[in-house]
This record gives structure tokens, sequence and C-alpha cells, in this order.
């Protein structure tokens, strides 16, 4: 009963920016549950890198080239989903970008990009899901990835942290607006996992002073985020919108 509650088995499910970091751990870990995963990025060598991984271990899925910022882009992968496999059950919009910056000092070309990823492309994927499950009368889930930056405040990363705090509110909305449909919308908000994104931060004196400060002192792994993910995208979180759920070691709670 247990093991059935986080199933996946039968599910289609889109992962978006699956090439590298937290989006290809969690197309593997969907894929282990069951799932057939919809690996997405735009980096198409990257995705059939992580498919020939998955199929090696007796998981299901496919890669997709996906601009999150392109309409076009984004009604293709439905469409040849929809062909080929079926109708795209669980959403992970895992798709981001970074760009450091303060505030008076960001670019306004930064600021727009972050947010174009980050914010639209996560409402543009989202809003086609929806539309297509609404139409289906089928149940979904959506889960977003945000971060810790958007829970606190993030000095240095004005756009980012702003950006992520955008997408919570977002989730929050889409939840209230989405329930009556069956269709249930969580935000997952990593706290420090080494990526691309950050490891140069990390491994710097500065990241590495910063990270002394989180009560565990030391940066999350990989496998730490699987339960949180599973939980969110399986029936487990039945009864469960809304959410902001932080997997961050204490981050967000640590001193000053």
């Amino acid at each position: 009963m247990i093991q059935e509650l986080f199933s996946l088995t039968g599910k289609v499910a889109l992962v978006t920016g699956a090439s590298s970091g937290l989006g290809r751990h969690f197309a593997k870990v969907l894929a282990e549950a069951g799932a057939h995963v919809v690996a997405s990025a735009r980096r198409i060598n990257h995705l059939n890198e992580l498919v020939t991984e998955i199929n090696a271990m007796n998981g299901s899925a496919i890669a997709s080239q996906l601009d999150v910022t392109n309409q076009e882009s984004i009604n293709s992968l439905f469409e040849k989903t929809v062909e080929s496999i079926g109708l795209i059950d669980i959403v992970v919009n895992c798709a981001g970008i970074a760009e450091t910056g303060k505030f008076l000092e960001v670019e306004d070309s930064d600021w727009d990009k972050v947010f174009e990823v980050n914010v639209n492309g996560l409402r543009w994927v989202s809003r086609e899901a929806t539309r297509r499950l609404i139409e289906a009368r089928h149940p979904g889930v959506i889960v977003n990835i945000a971060s810790v930056a958007g829970i606190g405040a993030a000095p240095g990363w004005a756009a980012y942290a702003t950006s992520k705090a955008a997408v919570i509110h977002l989730t929050k909305t889409m939840a209230t607006e989405l329930w009556r449909h069956d269709i249930r919308v969580n935000v997952l908000c990593p706290g420090y996992f080494p990526t691309e994104m950050n490891k140069a931060f990390l491994s710097s004196e500065q990241g590495q002073k910063y990270v002394e400060r989180f009560p565990p002192r030391r940066t999350g792994e990989l496998h730490e985020l699987t339960g949180p993910l599973l939980l969110l995208a399986s029936d487990a979180s039945s009864y469960m919108t809304g959410v902001v759920l932080s997997v961050d070691g204490g981050h967000t709670i640590r001193l000053a």
C-alpha cells in the first residue's frame, strides 16, 4: 500500500530543464517510480545521454528538445507527446537560469531574460498542460521548482530571487484556480545543492563561508530531494495543493 501511494506507473511525466542538475535527477527519479518520462531542454545531446541512462536501468524515457520561451516549441512538444505516448499527467517545471547582480546593478536585459525563462516559460508550459488536462477531464499534477532564494532575501541575486518569489506566488494562485479541475499545483524550494548554476560560488571562499552558516554546515545531496519530489508528484499528496515545500537543511531558519 505504501509503495502504491508513491508509484507513478502508467503516468506520463514532463520534466523541463532535464539536461543537467536538478532536472536531470528529477527525470531519473520519476522514471524509477514508473513514469514514462519526457525529458526536455534545449541541449538535445545531454538529453539523449540521460535517456540512454534511464533506459539502461529499465526505465522509460524519451528526449524532446524544448525552449520554454518559445510557444511553438511548447506546442510541438505536447502534440508529439500525445501522438506517441499520451496525455501528460505530471509536469515538473525545472527549467531556469540565474544572473547575479544587486538591485542597483542588475541590467534590464538580464532581469528580463531571467523572468522570461523562470516565470513566463513556466507559465506557458503549465498553461498548455492544464488546458489539455481540462479538455480531457483528466486529473493532473504540476510541481514547480523554485528556491529558498524566493522565500528569504538573497542579496546579489535580485532578478533570480524575485523570479523565484513570483513562481511561489503563481503556484498558490494556480492551485486555487485549478483545484476544481482536479489539478494539484505545489512548489518545491531546494536550498543549496551543487549544480552547474552555482558550483562556482559554492567552491569559492565566500561560498564555503556561507555554507558554514547552515545548521548542517554542508550543501544538500541530490538524493535528499528524491522523497520530497515523489511526495508532490504522486498520490501520496492527494490532499495537498498550493504547498511551499522547502528542502534546505534549515537554510531559511538559520541565524543571520
